[in-house]
């Protein structure tokens, strides 16, 4: 079986990125495992206003209750300044609840660590909802796949390539 060429520093996000042309600027810092909120801590390192930078979250749609089946997951990227908002996110993708994911489902689904998830080049396509407050900035900086690697782009071009829809979502 071949393996699929790796890329320089690449992730799959920055492939993702790149096979679609959309511009983007890698913006890397050296993680310290100890921070206790990464997406400030990228603020922080990279001299960018908190506002601009978003955290990548999973959460499951409409799990059941009881009957051992879990609901559909999804993805809702907010500024790392707030928290996500489940029912506004239930809501903005037609659910009536939503619950945050398991961390290793999270990192299952989507193909990265927790803490350095991207919402792009996921292993599977989530639903996906982009806080309307990305909306407000020329660019914004999410996570590039792993700890300590950020991407910055327009929330527009976010939104395009991982189909995302925009609503309030962020508290």
């Amino acid at each position: 079986m071949a393996k699929k060429p790796k890329t320089a520093g690449g992730t799959p996000a920055t492939v993702a990125l790149t096979a679609a042309g959309i511009a983007f600027e890698v913006r890397a810092y050296e993680h310290d495992p100890r921070a206790e909120s990464y997406g400030l801590e990228a603020a922080e390192a990279l001299d960018a206003d908190p506002a601009r930078v978003f955290k990548t979250l999973l959460a499951s749609l409409d799990p059941s209750t009881g009957s051992g089946q879990r609901g559909r997951l999804v993805v809702g990227i907010v500024p790392v300044t707030g928290q996500l908002d489940l029912k506004a996110l239930a809501r903005a993708l037609g659910g009536s609840k939503a619950v945050m994911a398991e961390v290793a489902a999270a990192e299952r689904a989507t193909g990265y660590v927790a803490g350095g998830i991207s919402p792009i080049g996921q292993k599977r396509a989530h639903p996906t909802v982009l806080d309307s407050s990305a909306l407000n900035h020329d660019t914004i900086l999410v996570s590039g796949g792993r700890r300590g690697f950020d991407l910055e782009l327009a929330p527009r071009d976010l939104a395009a390539i991982t189909a995302a829809v925009t609503a309030t979502i962020g508290r």
